[in-house]
């Protein structure tokens, strides 16, 4: 069988039509490959287009799987294309997954990375796994016969809070471009039995130093999915797990997640705050965003300091109880959870700035950057 019949006669399943996502479906559709299936619920936003390259501004308001269908049999238009446009979810990850060689991940949070892993794994089917925040990117393949799993890496998700979201944190919009094609090129690899798989190696791209760094991932012989005696046989809550929503509808206009809204806090408007702070009111500003985000806008001339969200309590002790304190981040989410999280702490005067830095620029200071 020549190797083009074999990838026409392939199946993949690639989890996420967005950045990542993108590169990987056109170039598996450009290969050939016979049948691919794509979950994605999400739509397609005119901030996503500058990485999200499967998709262009007359689809915005599409849903992404009719946007990246389009793109793929244009490319192609004998590739078999399934569309999921539901969650993938414990309940029906092992069911969307049977029919497919092997799974692509192009997720961009923890909670469903694990699920990923974990329904590969049990499923007996390798997961090429890609990740990607601001400079950086990883590439690995996990899950493949004795082969570590992406738990032999990381048995634990990090605290809730303590890594932002590509939203937070940004992303140059090139990277998922670098990232899903090696990832396409692995799956063909894997596909074709060719080369040597990054199978017990991570890839560790830095695109500013344009640096790639190779590590050995061990196989974990404890590993609670993948080890000789595994105690996770089933897929399980990773929202539960991980302590974070799925973040699978993230809003890169706000940068934050439907599902993250939980109880309301006290608020305050721009114009409010500008108001009293033009009338002499002795306000405090903590802005919660990390320092790269400080240093593209801030508001430090009206006495704002900076303390990042996952430093926040444990330096509680340099904040003021008695005093009025304005907490602000990029558009109101993260500062609404810091301030969830201080208020058990006897801090009962704190306001949330309400559309953060970004719409503090669109109303009150048009010439600051919006990012």
């Amino acid at each position: 069988m020549t190797g083009q019949q074999k990838l026409k006669d392939s199946a993949v399943l690639c989890i996420g039509a967005g950045g990542l996502g993108s590169p990987v479906l056109m170039y598996l559709a450009a290969a050939g490959i016979g049948r691919i299936g794509i979950v994605d619920y999400d739509v397609v936003d005119v901030t996503n287009l500058q990485r999200q390259i499967i998709h262009g501004t007359r689809n915005v308001g599409e849903p992404k799987l009719d946007s990246a269908a389009q793109r793929m049999l244009d490319i192609n238009p004998h590739v078999q294309i399934d569309k999921y446009e539901v969650p993938f979810t414990s309940e029906n990850a092992l069911e969307i997954m049977e029919p497919y060689d092997l799974v692509i991940d192009g997720t961009d949070n923890f909670p469903t990375r694990y699920l990923v892993n974990d329904a590969c794994v049990i499923s007996g089917k390798p997961n090429v796994y890609g990740s990607i925040f601001r400079f950086e990117g990883q590439l690995s393949i996990f899950g493949a016969a004795d082969g570590p799993c992406y738990r032999c890496l990381f048995p634990d998700p990090p605290p809730p809070g303590s890594v932002p979201s590509c939203a937070e944190g940004g992303v140059l919009g090139i990277l998922p471009g670098t990232i899903g094609a090696l990832q396409a090129t692995e799956a063909v690899k894997l596909l074709l039995g060719i080369g040597q798989p990054m199978i017990g190696r991570m890839l560790i791209y830095d695109a500013l130093e344009m640096d790639f760094m190779e590590l050995k991932v061990q196989k974990n012989a404890d590993c609670p999915v993948c080890g000789a005696n595994p105690t996770v046989t089933e897929l399980i809550d990773y929202e539960q797990f991980c302590g974070m929503p799925a973040h699978d509808h993230s809003d890169y206009t706000t940068g934050e997640n439907e599902m993250n809204q939980q109880s309301p806090v006290p608020g305050i408007s721009v114009q409010e705050l500008k108001a009293r702070l033009d009338a002499g009111e002795k306000i405090k500003i903590l802005d919660v965003r990390e320092p790269h985000e400080w240093d593209i806008s801030n508001l430090e001339k009206y006495g704002s300091f900076l303390i990042p969200k996952d430093q926040v309590v444990s330096r509680a002790a340099e904040l003021d109880a008695d005093e009025t304190l304005v907490v602000q981040c990029r558009s109101g989410g993260r500062s609404a959870d810091v301030i969830r999280w201080l208020q058990p702490l006897g801090f009962d005067k704190l306001l949330n700035l309400e559309g953060g830095i970004n719409l503090w620029a669109k109303e009150i200071e048009d010439d600051m950057p919006i990012y």
